[in-house]
């Protein structure tokens, strides 16, 4: 499933090419919208870019593109390096709770205060505070880990029990990650 969403605004041709490649692209292509209203609704999450032929008001993540002919290599280009700052922007100093995370360097801050983390600290750290909801072990290590296993391991929860001892030695903080009956979680 692509996570990333190409809306095409106002331009019909340039739609219909990039649909028909779809299969090859890094991203999904979305029909072009008649109202520019209609793209300030759908874009409530940001891993979108809009193409557009004019800058439309009140809509962010927009790449202006007036010249043509162009080169569809040169475009899909354009567009994946666009994708690339877009995902390296929404990874930066993202707040969770009364923290600041910056996911590119991995380092999780609170006043005066920084903390390193693991990438697997950080991966499991986002998986939790996106889902809102207690995670199993058992979920957690099939996203998170990449595995999912018929036998007894204690592979996450060690991992988390060291990361929830990690956070406190910093940060005094024993509730970040809670765990419940249900799971593990960030509220």
């Amino acid at each position: 499933m692509k996570n990333q969403s190409l809306i095409i605004n106002d331009n019909k041709i340039l739609y219909d090419v990039l649909n028909e490649i779809s299969d090859e692209l890094n991203f999904s292509v979305t029909k072009d919208f008649k109202k520019e209203s209609n793209i300030i609704n759908f874009t409530n999450d940001h891993n979108y870019l809009v193409l557009t032929k004019k800058i439309i008001p009140k809509v962010e993540n927009q790449i202006l593109i007036n010249e043509f002919p162009i080169s569809i290599f040169r475009l899909i280009e354009k567009l994946n390096i666009e994708f690339l700052k877009l995902k390296f922007n929404n990874q930066s100093d993202i707040k969770i709770r009364n923290y600041i995370f910056n996911f590119n360097s991995r380092e999780m801050k609170y006043q005066n205060y920084n903390l390193k983390l693991t990438e697997k600290e950080i991966s499991s750290i986002m998986y939790l505070f996106r889902a809102k909801k207690p995670i199993k072990v058992n979920e957690l290590q099939l996203k998170v880990w990449g595995y999912q296993s018929d036998l007894e391991t204690h592979t996450v929860e060690t991992h988390i029990y060291r990361l929830r001892k990690k956070i406190f030695n910093k940060f005094k903080d024993s509730n970040f990650i809670i765990s419940t009956t249900d799971g593990y979680q960030i509220k």
